[in-house]
């Protein structure tokens, strides 16, 4: 971008297909494992850099008709507030202007806040060449939130599918991940992650002791495989069940118990497995294909949640494959 110049960037969701919880650090902060799958379902972002005399930054959030959200606008938005640490850690005095076309629930577990901050930090990685180094970005990244890391990539692409450990710092590409279609659904309730992580611990006497099988080994295919999952796999309601399984369900569904009756409208629908995605509420069904997933949101079980006026939100989406930039 040229000095006044406009960018016009996509900021994608993801979902968590399975997300385990591995321990409390000293800070407090959570250990995890999952694997996170970026979505075609992306957020708009409008860009403008101009000159100004010290940092400033300006926000406008503009929501989807039918889209529930409670994405700030102004300095309390999460892209405003990277932009601002960008400039800042930079030394750079300039104006950022940003414009969001909110489509991704927030909050929802999907990152939509989280991806629309790394959209800002790439845009002004590429305006700004040699500003902040990768590993200074990164480091920047976190400060904003566990998900940013992941959503920032490895390049000006963005993200792509990855096991993702740590506190979201450690991230690792994953291969054989073919594309999924998917339902979302997101009942309608606010769902703060803090809380949610409270509820977990407060019900939660060790952190290995939930019964659910680590998410990683599971998604790394049959033993005797030794590899990435076959297609085959893909297409089995058992093994996608123990691969979408999520350790802050239970405490999700005491907090919101709206997450257990649309759960049941995405297995009534014929999902092939339903899973949680973060911290929720939004969950999501694995349907065969495409149109599978259009007749499921169609119909009865979960039309409520599609219509106009309803509290709710559901759509049709697609994972990126291993490979494919979204």
């Amino acid at each position: 971008m040229s000095t006044d110049a406009v960018v016009e960037v996509r900021a994608q969701a993801k979902v968590n297909l399975g997300l385990r919880i591995l321990g409390v650090r000293p800070d407090g902060f959570h250990e995890l494992e999952s694997l996170f799958l970026p979505l075609d379902l992306a957020d708009r972002l409008r860009i403008r850099v101009g000159p100004a005399r010290a940092p400033e930054v300006a926000c406008s959030v503009e929501t989807a008709p039918g889209l529930p959200s409670a994405a700030p606008a102004g300095p309390a938005n999460l892209a405003a507030r990277a932009a601002r640490a960008f400039l800042e850690r930079a030394g750079l005095a300039a104006l950022v202007a940003i414009h969001v076309e909110k489509r991704i629930p927030s909050p929802g577990g999907l990152g939509g806040g989280s991806s629309d901050a790394a959209a800002v930090l790439r845009a002004l990685a590429a305006r700004f060449p040699g500003a902040l180094g990768g590993e200074a970005l990164a480091a920047l990244a976190l400060t904003l939130g566990a998900d940013v890391p992941f959503f920032l990539g490895r390049d000006a692409a963005g993200p792509v599918p990855a096991r993702v450990g740590g506190i979201g710092e450690r991230i690792a590409p994953a291969e054989g991940i073919p594309s999924l279609v998917l339902v979302l659904v997101h009942p309608g309730q606010r769902l703060e992650t803090a809380r949610v992580y409270a509820e977990f611990d407060a019900g939660a006497p060790s952190l290995t002791g939930s019964g659910l099988a680590p998410t990683m080994p599971a998604l790394q295919g049959p033993p005797v495989a030794g590899g990435p999952p076959d297609g085959a796999c893909w297409r089995s309601p058992g093994w996608l069940s123990q691969a979408v399984g999520n350790d802050l369900e239970p405490a999700a569904r005491r907090l919101c118990p709206a997450i257990v009756l649309a759960r049941e409208a995405l297995v009534a629908s014929g999902a092939l497995a339903v899973g949680m995605s973060g911290s929720g509420p939004t969950l999501f069904g694995i349907f065969r294909d495409a149109p599978a997933a259009s007749r499921a949101l169609e119909g009865s079980p979960l039309r409520s949640y599609a219509s106009p006026g309803s509290a709710g939100w559901a759509g049709v989406t697609r994972t990126a494959a291993s490979g494919v930039r979204g």
